[in-house]
């Protein structure tokens, strides 16, 4: 007990910790920190209103539980029990599994323990309802812990209006709750992975009505258009491939058809180069329910397009349409695709660009498309074009590197202090050491992409070879000299 009561406590002083930070940094977004109350009329009336709140909030969250009964027949009798139940009446066991932790643990999950000795780091983010915070648990494994933003908008709109903090605290970690939720639900390589969750409950605080709520997240690096746009394609195609194989196991998850409304690059971040959804706030599970095709019509800034009305009065493939799209508008038109595409694929990216920025193709073959693209790209299938006595002009030397100065600069390159570029085989790295005026050598080296791609550097010059095992240097050939002409002969 003494164990879970000094995690809950650190874990109650890692907000206040936060918060003290967020106020001294003066983040403007958070006000002043005080907060004007509206004149009460009754208590009781504001009380059963924000009741009101809560229970619709239960009503979101249960069932997104529904489907962790054990069997089939549990699952239905739960159904039957909700749908037949007053709002007062919701089924409790389900309700606990979220405000109390009283479900089934995952052994590789952590939880309160785990935040004994935590050191928060850094403030990541924080919006209307939530902060995110960057710490080290036992281990010195970096974490995002997601915690209610007790000095945000929700939580001060609700105060004003409800002034029970208890209760307002209560209303707006439902968000919080719901996104656990759904992270459990929505396993997928590219959704953030859920690491664990605390919880402080009455259970371990009895003198205590509080229910504090921290979300453990694996750490990730929030993604950057304007960076991400100056990085080597071959980095930017496989985000576009993470979002459309992200988009396609929405399209069919476990809760059905799941469609991102608040579509935007902060909504995502990337850990080790691959792209992951962190924030599920704005998720929709299950189409939009229609009575005529009108109800089924996706407005954009500057298209409108229309689904049919399914017989069973749903707007059929609603959200993986709005996903395709705002993933053409907001990722894939933004240069993020089609800029410095290798030249025997730009055919297939145009094609892309075309069928998803006109909805003229489904996931499915959305996925086939950049797959496709993906093999091309890893087998070299894409530089057939390329002359095949390139390396003719080049001496190899194997288990060498170069050292020495003698580096320049290209774009994009891997490297900011030369060129080093992603290449599938030597004959390709030739081909861009001929095209570059100032190169006379490059190394492949051991290092490797996420295609399996090889990294070259390329030089103008170099002082001396290193031993190396893991590279090979290939120089140009000096040109032979032409021997001077003989001098003509004496004049009579």
């Amino acid at each position: 007990m003494g164990h879970s009561l000094r995690a809950a406590a650190l874990l109650a002083f890692v907000v206040l910790s936060v918060l003290v930070s967020l106020l001294i940094t003066s983040l403007k977004q958070f006000g002043s920190g005080s907060t004007r109350f509206f004149n009460a009329t009754n208590p009781e009336e504001l009380r059963r209103g924000l009741d009101v709140q809560l229970r619709e909030r239960r009503k979101e969250i249960l069932p997104l539980l529904l489907p962790h009964a054990d069997d089939d027949d549990e699952k239905n009798g739960v159904l039957e029990e909700v749908q037949h139940s007053s709002d007062s009446a919701l089924d409790l066991s389900l309700w606990n599994e979220v405000t109390l932790g009283t479900g089934k643990a995952h052994r590789d999950q952590m939880g309160c323990e785990s935040l004994v000795d935590v050191r928060a780091v850094e403030v990541l983010g924080s919006g209307y309802t939530k902060l995110v915070v960057k710490a080290n648990v036992a281990g010195g494994q970096a974490v995002a812990l997601k915690m209610v933003n007790e000095q945000g908008v929700d939580m001060r709109k609700c105060l004003k209006e409800f002034r029970d903090a208890e209760g307002c605290r209560e209303l707006v970690s439902y968000k919080l709750q719901k996104e656990m939720l759904l992270l459990q639900r929505l396993r997928h390589p590219n959704v953030i992975k859920l690491d664990g969750k605390a919880l402080q409950s009455q259970a371990d605080f009895p003198s205590s009505t509080e229910t504090k709520v921290a979300v453990i997240l694996e750490q990730g690096t929030p993604l950057q258009m304007i960076q991400l746009l100056q990085t080597p394609w071959e980095d930017r195609f496989r985000v576009c491939l993470d979002l459309v194989r992200l988009l396609h196991f929405l399209s069919r998850s476990p809760l059905g058809s799941v469609g991102l409304l608040d579509f935007q690059p902060r909504q995502f971040v990337t850990v080790s180069g691959q792209l992951k959804l962190t924030d599920l706030d704005d998720v929709s599970a299950g189409e939009l329910a229609c009575r005529t095709h009108a109800d089924c019509t996706l407005k954009f800034p500057h298209r409108n397009f229309t689904v049919l009305c399914s017989t069973q009065g749903v707007c059929d493939g609603l959200n993986e349409k709005r996903n395709i799209y705002n993933a053409y508008s907001l990722v894939f038109s933004t240069y993020l695709l089609p800029h410095q595409a290798p030249p025997g694929l730009t055919h297939l990216v145009d094609h892309i660009m075309n069928t998803t920025g006109e909805l003229k193709a489904d996931i499915n073959q959305t996925l086939e498309a950049f797959e496709h693209i993906l093999l091309l790209y890893k087998l070299g299938l894409h530089l057939d074009n390329l002359h095949p006595s390139a390396l003719r002009d080049y001496t190899v030397m194997r288990d060498m590197s170069t050292s020495g100065n003698g580096e320049y600069r290209c774009w994009p390159s891997y490297s900011q202090q030369g060129c080093v570029l992603s290449v599938h085989s030597a004959r390709e790295a030739a081909h861009i050491c001929n095209s570059h005026s100032q190169c006379s050598s490059f190394t492949l080296t051991g290092q490797k992409t996420w295609t399996g791609h090889h990294l070259a550097s390329f030089r103008s010059s170099f002082g001396h070879l290193v031993p190396d095992s893991a590279s090979e240097v290939y120089v140009k050939k000096s040109r032979v000299p032409q021997p001077p002409l003989p001098p003509p002969p004496p004049s009579s």
